[in-house]
């Protein structure tokens, strides 16, 4: 989108007793450039050294290395100054010792000014070229590299210095992901992207010239952040999946792509941080090769898990051109394609085959010239990509590491490659990184792969509108959304709230699926709780802007049509985290369905201000902090205290300094040590139906309590079916899998809490009348969200209405009670049930070489971890060990640190809460349990009474 004035510096520093001469004895440099080195104030002028040329040389006399390291930093910050243009820098120094006596130091710097952008009419004619775009999200298990390898794509749009692609983390646009070293927040940047006719010479799909538009979100990778992934996932198609060559495929690589293939996006593959295995570990061509051969296949594996019939093939292959190797942190990257254009002329192939012939079982062998499927005996006879493709990278690196230059400069003179000379002077790492950049730049091959392999919006929301749209899809909705129709009814999902610099207001940042959005418009707010027969949760309100986030800046268009990525002011306080934009006229459109996240908020704290008269403050504060993060919730305890939940530890400490930094207005704020969420259930059925009376003895509903089975609660949350489903493949999952009866779909009225709960409400009674029904839910959703013992939510509870009796006299049944009535009689039956106690979970997986494993295990015996299990595995001649067991949250504070103490940090530890929830056995009800003690503890945290109510004081309440 845009291009910055790149700045690049080289300078040679000697020791005082060395000048650099020139002809008869003048000073090698101009004798203005060394006064720029040496002067006090700042340039003024666009450029501070003399000539006409942006590059500047500067020789300086200086006796330490630390004078020559603030010569360094003395002429970077002498560049020009542009108060409007944002600061990112990027550099790298290098350093060698040719002599006794000299001393070298380059450094390349890079700052973005004066930034050429592309017009508002320019933007507006490419988002119309539907084909031509691309939504992608950036997944990945965290630290394996995706936000560095996503530098080097928005290096490609020029939006920051491809130099510095890998040290500014364009992307990390909240300071605690900056601070921390991973992303914690998504982030959407449009690219601009032009390919020649020759580089489309092989696509096969429909294109509308030769310009591409590609919106992409870069997402977490850490685990307590997932909910993030979940919203890049829903308004993109495709998706970069990012996997370290060494440490291939972890859990969070898995849980992503269970994600995204559930959203039915297409994924392809990156093979991240190919460095290390030239620098670090330098490893032959054949194990590099069945390296990055197990990492692909162990990815497959996962996709063929969950694979998607109607999605079609999503298994990645080299050979087809769906994987890049690359390396973020150099700034290059590679597919086959980019080797086989080379190498196919010479061999007779086509590009197509050449590529096959560079992956799997396929030997060349070089004194023979033939190509075999088996490794023929020879010592010539080698795999066509080590010898191809890993050979000469390999060459290339080993010369620019040992400073073979005399060698290097042909190799690449045949290559096409020039070098300036202060590039030239560069050595080691420093050397590496520029030469595999202008060889194999990583923009190139990832987004030439991106547009060939990834689809479009008008092909992918043909086969993704069934998961979307939540209504009729032979509608004139679902017809919009499948054709991805610029001229239909505005259809846009809203994935989550952005905060912008003015204090308390947000951007709300979507996807328009069909239709248009523009500046001005009224648009119809349908809301997560919104149902076409009460019109609950809905609203109109007027777009003021709309705009395209480019990571930390906007672009303002007018409009913006269906297939592109939009964030638009003004809806912020009508909307809380995700909902469905319609027109305001298209009052039949039912909205896109909500999102389903895979963790829940279980950490919890509670904060409160230090200065009373701050908590005016606090209130908003905490209001915009649930507003900005998916899975944040706020509430206010019967006690009076603010409590905050998260999913984990990181997450609410990294909340917690978002609300300190930017939402509580300079107030000072004193918050609690972490507690833990936990849920209500019941053990057995209810001893008897509790019978509910309302308004007079003529009104009383009946009603008990069992306990879910498993395969029921697992089949609520991947959500295979929902209240009212009668559809075939409902009914048929339900007998096959879970051995209902071919009505008892219909018998399941709704979920709770919320909607989206793990408890069931089941009419037994065949006798409740629509009259009353709305009120049985409001009351059966009251219950589960606060159970009898301790406030909790419910979990796993089934609650069956046996029967429902009205006076015959309308104006005798007392209406306005029956909600209380069912919550009562939720509540009852839940104490007949033998209630219980759930405790949420962690599964822990940690990683540990073999010398340290005595003190992981000396930590997991203090913290009373239950090991599954324990393998040993062999990783380039060293001996990991991976264990895998599951360890209560309230246990799992400061877990990760006393593991990376106890190891001196050799360690690598991950805790995943996946919704599992552990009985505590012991009986609540009893005063002398542990489970009665914690139950007092959580009453008197919430300000409840010690006392619970008995069955027959609930049932006689009315």
């Amino acid at each position: 989108m845009v291009r910055p004035r790149s700045y690049r510096i080289s300078f040679l520093l000697l020791p005082s007793s060395a000048s650099p001469q020139g002809k008869g004895g003048a000073p090698a440099f101009p004798p203005t450039a060394s006064a720029a080195a040496t002067a006090a104030p700042s340039c003024t002028s666009e450029r501070s050294c003399p000539g006409s040329s942006d590059d500047c040389f500067a020789g300086v006399r200086t006796d330490t290395v630390q004078d020559k390291v603030k010569v360094v930093f003395l002429l970077l910050h002498r560049l020009p100054r542009q108060s409007a243009a944002p600061h990112r820098y990027g550099g790298t120094f290098s350093s060698r010792q040719p002599t006794s006596r000299e001393f070298v130091f380059v450094a390349s710097y890079s700052k973005v000014v004066n930034m050429v952008k592309l017009t508002a009419e320019e933007l507006r004619r490419i988002m119309d070229k539907k084909n031509n775009i691309r939504n992608m999200s950036v997944i990945a298990h965290v630290d394996h590299g995706k936000s560095t390898l996503t530098g080097s794509l928005v290096a490609a749009a020029g939006i920051i210095a491809q130099e510095a692609a890998a040290d500014v983390r364009m992307t990390d646009t909240c300071a605690d992901g900056a601070e921390l070293g991973c992303t914690t927040k998504s982030s959407c940047i449009s690219l601009f992207h032009e390919m020649s006719d020759e580089s489309l010479r092989l696509y096969k799909g429909e294109r509308d010239g030769n310009e591409y538009f590609i919106n992409l979100i870069d997402s977490p990778g850490h685990v307590d952040f997932s909910c993030e992934v979940r919203a890049a996932l829903r308004i993109t198609d495709g998706a970069l999946v990012v996997v370290d060559c060494i440490e291939g495929v972890c859990v969070q690589t898995e849980i992503v792509l269970q994600q995204a293939l559930g959203e039915r996006i297409m994924p392809v593959l990156a093979v991240n941080k190919m460095d290390r295995c030239f620098l670090e570990l330098q490893l032959e061509g054949e194990e590099a090769y069945q390296t990055f051969s197990s990492v692909i296949q162990n990815a497959n594996v996962i996709m063929a898990t969950y694979e998607d019939k109607i999605l079609g093939d999503v298994m990645v292959c080299p050979g087809k051109g769906s994987v890049a190797f690359s390396s973020g942190l150099h700034g290059w990257a590679f597919t086959l394609a980019s080797f086989a254009k080379m190498y196919a002329p010479k061999f007779g192939f086509d590009e197509a085959m050449m590529m096959k012939k560079l992956w799997g079982d396929n030997f060349f062998n070089p004194e023979t010239r033939e190509w075999t499927s088996e490794h023929d005996g020879s010592r010539s006879c080698v795999r066509g990509f080590v010898l191809f493709c890993y050979k000469p990278i390999k060459k290339i690196i080993n010369m620019c590491m040992s400073d073979q230059k005399d060698k290097l400069w042909p190799v690449l003179q045949k290559l096409g490659l020039t070098m300036t000379d202060e590039e030239k002077m560069l050595t080691g790492k420093a050397l590496v990184k520029h030469v595999m950049q202008t060889w194999l730049p990583a923009s190139r091959a990832l987004l030439d792969m991106i547009v060939y392999h990834l689809p479009s919006p008008s092909k992918a929301q043909k086969y993704r509108v069934e998961n979307l749209y939540d209504g009729p899809l032979n509608d004139v909705y679902a017809t919009a959304i499948r054709n991805c129709d610029p001229e239909g009814p505005l259809m846009l999902y809203v994935s989550k709230m952005i905060p912008v610099s003015d204090e308390g207001r947000f951007f709300a940042f979507g996807r328009v699926f069909s239709g248009k959005v523009a500046t001005g418009q009224k648009v119809r707010i349908m809301g997560p709780n919104y149902a076409s027969d009460h019109k609950k949760d809905l609203c109109v309100k007027s777009v003021q802007r709309t705009v395209i986030w480019m990571a930390d800046k906007l672009e303002a268009v007018e409009e913006v049509p269906c297939g592109n990525i939009v964030a638009m002011a003004g809806l912020d306080e009508s909307i809380t985290k995700n909902v469905t934009l319609t027109n305001e006229r298209s009052v039949d459109a039912c909205p896109i369905r909500a999102m389903k996240f895979s963790m829940s908020p279980v950490v919890r704290v509670s904060v409160e201000c230090k200065v009373p008269s701050d908590l005016p403050n606090l209130v908003k504060g905490l209001k915009s902090l649930e507003k900005s993060d998916l899975m944040v919730r706020w509430a206010m305890e019967e006690s009076g205290e603010h409590v905050i939940a998260g999913t984990g530890e990181l997450h609410l400490e990294v909340c917690l300094e978002d609300l300190k930094k930017n939402f509580v207005g300079g107030a000072e704020i004193i918050v609690s040590p972490f507690e833990v969420d936990f849920r209500e259930t019941v053990l057995a059925v209810s001893e008897r139906d509790v019978k509910c009376k309302f308004k007079n003895n003529h009104n009383y509903l009946c009603m008990r309590a069992l306990p879910l089975e498993n395969e029921v609660l697992e089949a609520i949350n991947c959500g295979h079916f929902d209240p009212g489903d009668t559809s075939a493949a409902s009914s048929k999952f339900l007998s096959e899998k879970l051995n209902w009866g071919e009505g008892d779909m219909e018998n399941v009225w709704c979920f709770g809490p919320e909607t989206t709960g793990a408890n069931i409400l089941i009419d037994k009674c065949n006798g409740l009348t629509n009259e009353i029904k709305t009120s049985v839910f409001s009351g059966f959703r009251l219950a589960s969200k606060s159970g009898v013992l301790a406030d909790e939510d419910m979990h796993g509870i089934s609650f069956m209405v046996s029967n429902v009796v009205l006076h015959a006299d309308v104006n005798q049944r007392g209406l306005d009670r029956v909600a209380s009535a069912a919550q009562r009689a939720s509540l009852a039956s839940q104490l007949l049930a033998k209630p219980r106690l759930l405790e949420p979970v962690y599964l822990v997986k940690i990683q540990v070489p073999e010398q340290a494993l005595n003190a992981v295990h000396g930590v997991l015996n203090e913290r009373g971890l239950e090991i599954l299990k324990e393998k040993q595995i062999q990783r380039f001649g060293n001996i990991l060990y991976i264990i895998e067991g599951r360890l209560p949250i309230q246990d799992s504070f400061g877990f990760s640190k006393a593991i990376r103490d106890a190891t001196s940090k050799q360690a690598v530890s991950l805790l995943m809460f996946n919704n599992r929830w552990e009985m505590m056995y012991s009986d609540p009800l009893n005063i002398r349990s542990p489970a009665a003690e914690l139950v007092n503890r959580i009453r008197r945290r919430k300000g409840l009474p010690l006392h619970i109510s008995t069955a027959s004081d609930l049932e006689a309440k009315f």
